[in-house]
């Protein structure tokens, strides 16, 4: 996971399936609140039987899911202060077939995976990468999708591959594989590290970075709504995304799992991305 990789970009994005308080079991569907933020969870996700599951939760009768809402396509909030996206309606999808309601946090995204460690949440996910360093504090479900770090620079820049960034300040959101990457290639000085990727961009727009290295679906996002900016042909790196539980809380974490396992083979998973992603 620490070895800088330089992929060709091969397409938008290839996905694949991939605590503490009342017990509970499926039968329900749920709708998602948001107490911290005020927000619910707004989209659309495919019904499906339910099969008998118990976990016991942070709050009985509810799956709390702590993210970091500034990620799109896979988490944002909408123009009345909801969330969408394909984390969101994977969330969604998963706490219908266990009978809860879903509770989504927003908070920054080192906080989103403290509370799992901590107990606040049952879940986080904020396209979430596995890591040695992250597995001894949490675990982690089955991977759900596959996410590409990529590199947003100025039309006008001499940056052309990864090869380019020595020398650089590169923006990037803290707590992400991306910080990481970069930091372990090049140094924390080399690294300006910002709460999301919306304030990176800002800081590239503005001439206060030289470039932003964040996951490849969000880049799509921010290219598209910040004329003078593209994404490099070569990626960064490539990574698999999961769910992270509370370490040791094995009777969530096998329910969350045979879930996703459903959801790949009945086609929920793929409508889900197809909802977020035009693979045209």
């Amino acid at each position: 996971m620490k070895k800088l990789t330089a992929l060709l970009l091969a397409g938008f994005m290839a996905l694949s399936l991939a605590a503490c308080g009342g017990t509970t079991s499926s039968g329900s569907s749920s709708e998602s609140t948001e107490p911290e933020s005020s927000s619910t969870a707004s989209g659309e996700t495919a019904s499906a039987e339910t099969a008998s599951y118990e976990v016991t939760t942070v709050e009985p009768g509810v799956l709390t899911m702590s993210t970091n809402a500034a990620f799109p396509p896979y988490e944002m909030t909408t123009d009345d202060d909801s969330f969408e996206g394909i984390d969101v309606d994977m969330a969604t999808e998963i706490a219908h077939r266990l009978g809860l309601e879903l509770d989504i946090r927003n908070v920054d995204f080192d906080y989103a995976l403290q509370m799992v460690q901590i107990g606040t949440s049952d879940i986080a996910m904020a396209g979430i990468t596995i890591t040695e360093d992250r597995l001894t504090n949490m675990d982690f479900s089955n991977t759900y999708a596959n996410g590409v770090q990529v590199i947003i620079v100025p039309e006008d820049s001499d940056i052309a591959g990864p090869e380019d960034l020595a020398g650089k300040l590169i923006g990037v959101q803290t707590g992400t594989t991306g910080e990481m990457f970069c930091i372990d290639e090049f140094g924390s000085d080399a690294v300006n590290s910002n709460d999301n990727g919306m304030t990176a961009v800002s800081k590239l727009l503005n001439g206060q970075v030289d470039a932003v290295v964040i996951d490849n679906a969000p880049a799509q996002e921010f290219v598209a709504s910040n004329p003078g900016l593209k994404i490099l042909d070569t990626a960064y790196a490539d990574e698999d995304y999961a769910i992270a539980v509370q370490k040791g809380n094995t009777q969530l974490l096998d329910a969350i799992n045979s879930i996703l396992a459903d959801m790949e083979a009945d086609g929920t998973t793929q409508a889900i991305i197809d909802k977020y992603i035009n693979a045209g």
